[in-house]
Protein backbone atom coordinates (compact mmCIF):
# COMPACT_ATOMS: atom_id res chain seq x y z
CA UNK A 1 0.00 0.00 0.00
CA UNK A 2 2.82 2.44 0.41
CA UNK A 3 4.75 1.83 -2.58
CA UNK A 4 1.18 2.30 -4.63
CA UNK A 5 1.46 5.05 -2.68
CA UNK A 6 4.64 6.20 -3.13
CA UNK A 7 4.92 5.51 -7.00
CA UNK A 8 1.46 7.47 -6.99
CA UNK A 9 3.14 11.10 -5.22
CA UNK A 10 6.38 10.16 -7.90
CA UNK A 11 3.71 9.93 -10.95
CA UNK A 12 1.70 13.21 -9.89
CA UNK A 13 4.98 15.20 -9.36
CA UNK A 14 6.28 13.99 -12.52
CA UNK A 15 3.01 15.45 -14.69
CA UNK A 16 2.95 19.06 -12.47
CA UNK A 17 6.36 19.21 -13.90
CA UNK A 18 5.65 18.55 -16.98
CA UNK A 19 3.12 20.73 -17.04
CA UNK A 20 4.77 23.61 -15.77
CA UNK A 21 7.70 22.90 -18.76
CA UNK A 22 4.87 22.76 -21.51
CA UNK A 23 3.29 25.82 -20.43
CA UNK A 24 6.61 27.70 -19.99
CA UNK A 25 7.23 26.89 -23.55
CA UNK A 26 4.38 28.21 -24.70
CA UNK A 27 4.68 31.20 -22.83
CA UNK A 28 8.28 31.78 -24.24
CA UNK A 29 6.97 31.07 -27.77
CA UNK A 30 4.33 33.49 -27.56
CA UNK A 31 6.13 36.44 -26.99
CA UNK A 32 7.35 37.02 -30.66
CA UNK A 33 3.36 36.02 -31.63
CA UNK A 34 1.77 38.13 -29.56
CA UNK A 35 3.87 41.64 -30.33
CA UNK A 36 3.30 40.67 -33.98
CA UNK A 37 -0.37 40.23 -33.26
CA UNK A 38 -0.23 43.53 -31.79
CA UNK A 39 1.49 45.63 -34.14
CA UNK A 40 -0.89 43.92 -36.65
CA UNK A 41 -4.17 44.63 -35.28
CA UNK A 42 -3.12 47.42 -32.98
CA UNK A 43 -4.27 44.99 -29.86
CA UNK A 44 -2.88 47.04 -26.64
CA UNK A 45 -2.17 49.73 -27.91
CA UNK A 46 0.18 49.31 -30.55
CA UNK A 47 0.83 51.13 -33.47
CA UNK A 48 0.75 50.88 -37.37
CA UNK A 49 3.30 51.72 -39.92
CA UNK A 50 3.21 53.79 -43.25
CA UNK A 51 5.41 54.56 -45.86
CA UNK A 52 3.78 58.05 -46.62
CA UNK A 53 0.68 60.14 -45.32
CA UNK A 54 -2.67 59.44 -46.36
CA UNK A 55 -4.25 60.60 -49.14
CA UNK A 56 -7.24 61.50 -47.84
CA UNK A 57 -7.46 64.43 -45.27
CA UNK A 58 -11.52 64.79 -43.22
CA UNK A 59 -12.54 67.62 -41.74
CA UNK A 60 -12.98 65.86 -38.57
CA UNK A 61 -9.94 66.36 -35.91
CA UNK A 62 -9.25 64.74 -33.13
CA UNK A 63 -6.59 65.75 -30.32
CA UNK A 64 -2.79 63.58 -29.94
CA UNK A 65 -1.54 63.80 -26.32
CA UNK A 66 2.08 62.95 -25.91
CA UNK A 67 3.70 60.69 -22.57
CA UNK A 68 7.17 60.06 -21.94
CA UNK A 69 8.51 57.55 -19.03
CA UNK A 70 11.52 55.82 -18.35
CA UNK A 71 11.79 51.98 -17.30
CA UNK A 72 13.66 51.63 -13.63
CA UNK A 73 18.01 52.22 -14.08
CA UNK A 74 17.46 54.12 -17.44
CA UNK A 75 19.61 57.21 -16.20
CA UNK A 76 18.57 59.58 -19.17
CA UNK A 77 15.85 62.72 -19.20
CA UNK A 78 13.15 62.18 -21.30
CA UNK A 79 9.82 64.37 -22.36
CA UNK A 80 7.74 65.61 -24.56
CA UNK A 81 8.62 69.32 -26.40
CA UNK A 82 4.95 69.85 -26.85
CA UNK A 83 1.85 68.21 -24.49
CA UNK A 84 -0.82 68.00 -26.71
CA UNK A 85 -1.80 68.85 -30.90
CA UNK A 86 -4.77 69.01 -32.82
CA UNK A 87 -4.98 68.19 -35.89
CA UNK A 88 -7.11 67.09 -38.96
CA UNK A 89 -7.89 63.06 -39.56
CA UNK A 90 -5.66 61.94 -42.09
CA UNK A 91 -3.73 65.32 -41.71
CA UNK A 92 0.18 64.16 -41.58
CA UNK A 93 1.01 65.94 -37.80
CA UNK A 94 5.18 66.14 -36.05
CA UNK A 95 5.91 66.10 -32.96
CA UNK A 96 9.56 65.89 -31.13
CA UNK A 97 10.61 64.22 -28.01
CA UNK A 98 13.95 65.42 -25.74
CA UNK A 99 15.96 62.98 -24.50
CA UNK A 100 19.19 64.24 -22.14
CA UNK A 101 21.68 61.63 -21.37
CA UNK A 102 23.03 63.45 -17.91
CA UNK A 103 25.64 60.93 -17.16
CA UNK A 104 29.39 61.22 -17.83
CA UNK A 105 28.81 57.69 -20.16
CA UNK A 106 27.40 56.83 -23.45
CA UNK A 107 24.13 55.64 -22.87
CA UNK A 108 21.85 53.18 -25.49
CA UNK A 109 17.96 53.51 -25.30
CA UNK A 110 15.84 51.77 -27.33
CA UNK A 111 11.86 52.92 -26.95
CA UNK A 112 8.52 51.04 -26.33
CA UNK A 113 5.56 52.70 -27.37
CA UNK A 114 1.62 52.34 -27.47
CA UNK A 115 -1.40 54.45 -27.66
CA UNK A 116 -4.47 54.94 -25.68
CA UNK A 117 -7.59 53.78 -25.94
CA UNK A 118 -6.60 51.07 -27.47
CA UNK A 119 -9.48 50.84 -29.94
CA UNK A 120 -7.24 53.86 -31.99
CA UNK A 121 -4.31 51.43 -32.25
CA UNK A 122 -4.42 50.31 -35.26
CA UNK A 123 -5.33 53.69 -37.20
CA UNK A 124 -2.40 55.54 -35.91
CA UNK A 125 0.15 55.34 -38.38
CA UNK A 126 3.59 56.17 -37.87
CA UNK A 127 5.86 57.29 -41.21
CA UNK A 128 8.91 58.02 -39.10
CA UNK A 129 10.03 57.28 -35.90
CA UNK A 130 12.93 57.51 -33.32
CA UNK A 131 11.11 54.29 -31.85
CA UNK A 132 12.27 52.56 -34.96
CA UNK A 133 16.08 52.39 -34.21
CA UNK A 134 18.37 52.25 -31.23
CA UNK A 135 19.71 55.54 -29.52
CA UNK A 136 22.78 55.94 -28.56
CA UNK A 137 23.49 59.91 -26.66
CA UNK A 138 26.94 60.58 -25.64
CA UNK A 139 27.83 62.16 -22.23
CA UNK A 140 25.87 65.39 -22.10
CA UNK A 141 24.40 65.21 -25.00
CA UNK A 142 20.43 66.30 -25.58
CA UNK A 143 18.99 65.84 -28.68
CA UNK A 144 15.91 66.31 -30.26
CA UNK A 145 13.76 63.54 -31.39
CA UNK A 146 10.91 63.62 -34.37
CA UNK A 147 7.33 61.32 -34.85
CA UNK A 148 5.57 61.63 -37.98
CA UNK A 149 2.47 60.70 -37.85
CA UNK A 150 -1.29 60.49 -39.04
CA UNK A 151 -4.80 58.81 -37.89
CA UNK A 152 -5.78 56.96 -40.99
CA UNK A 153 -9.24 58.14 -42.03
CA UNK A 154 -11.02 54.37 -41.77
CA UNK A 155 -11.08 55.12 -37.43
CA UNK A 156 -14.73 57.02 -38.38
CA UNK A 157 -15.93 53.68 -39.88
CA UNK A 158 -15.16 52.10 -36.69
CA UNK A 159 -18.00 50.88 -34.98
CA UNK A 160 -15.83 51.77 -31.74
CA UNK A 161 -12.90 53.79 -32.77
CA UNK A 162 -14.99 56.28 -34.53
CA UNK A 163 -16.05 57.63 -31.09
CA UNK A 164 -12.32 58.70 -29.93
CA UNK A 165 -11.27 62.41 -29.71
CA UNK A 166 -8.24 61.64 -28.13
CA UNK A 167 -5.64 59.64 -28.50
CA UNK A 168 -2.54 59.41 -26.06
CA UNK A 169 0.91 58.57 -27.73
CA UNK A 170 3.22 57.41 -24.64
CA UNK A 171 7.42 55.84 -24.96
CA UNK A 172 8.87 54.56 -22.92
CA UNK A 173 12.59 54.50 -22.52
CA UNK A 174 14.35 51.50 -21.62
CA UNK A 175 18.95 51.35 -21.11
CA UNK A 176 20.38 48.71 -24.21
CA UNK A 177 23.97 47.45 -24.78
CA UNK A 178 25.78 49.63 -26.53
CA UNK A 179 26.70 48.99 -29.94
CA UNK A 180 29.85 47.56 -30.76
CA UNK A 181 31.29 50.36 -33.06
CA UNK A 182 30.41 52.94 -30.21
CA UNK A 183 32.06 51.03 -27.60
CA UNK A 184 35.13 50.73 -29.41
CA UNK A 185 35.28 54.36 -29.38
CA UNK A 186 34.41 55.02 -25.91
CA UNK A 187 37.12 52.84 -25.06
CA UNK A 188 40.13 54.48 -27.66
CA UNK A 189 42.60 56.26 -26.62
CA UNK A 190 42.15 59.80 -25.63
CA UNK A 191 38.56 59.23 -25.30
CA UNK A 192 38.88 58.32 -21.37
CA UNK A 193 36.09 60.72 -21.12
CA UNK A 194 33.75 58.20 -22.43
CA UNK A 195 34.61 55.56 -20.20
CA UNK A 196 32.59 53.92 -17.52
CA UNK A 197 33.04 54.77 -14.28
CA UNK A 198 35.40 52.39 -11.87
CA UNK A 199 33.54 49.31 -11.51
CA UNK A 200 31.02 49.71 -14.23
CA UNK A 201 32.23 47.87 -17.29
CA UNK A 202 30.84 48.79 -20.63
CA UNK A 203 29.20 45.11 -21.70
CA UNK A 204 30.06 43.64 -25.08
CA UNK A 205 27.19 41.71 -26.90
Amino acid sequence: MSAERDRNIRRTALQTVGVVLVMGGLAWASVPFYDWFCRVTGFGGATSVAEAGSDTVLDQTITVRFDASLERDMPWEFKPVEREMEIRIGETGLAFYEAHNPTDRPVAGQAAYNVAPYAAGGYFEKIECFCFTEQVLQPGETVMMPVSFFVDPEIVEDREAKYVHEITLSYTFYEIDLPEDTQTAALAPGNESLTPPAGQAIETN
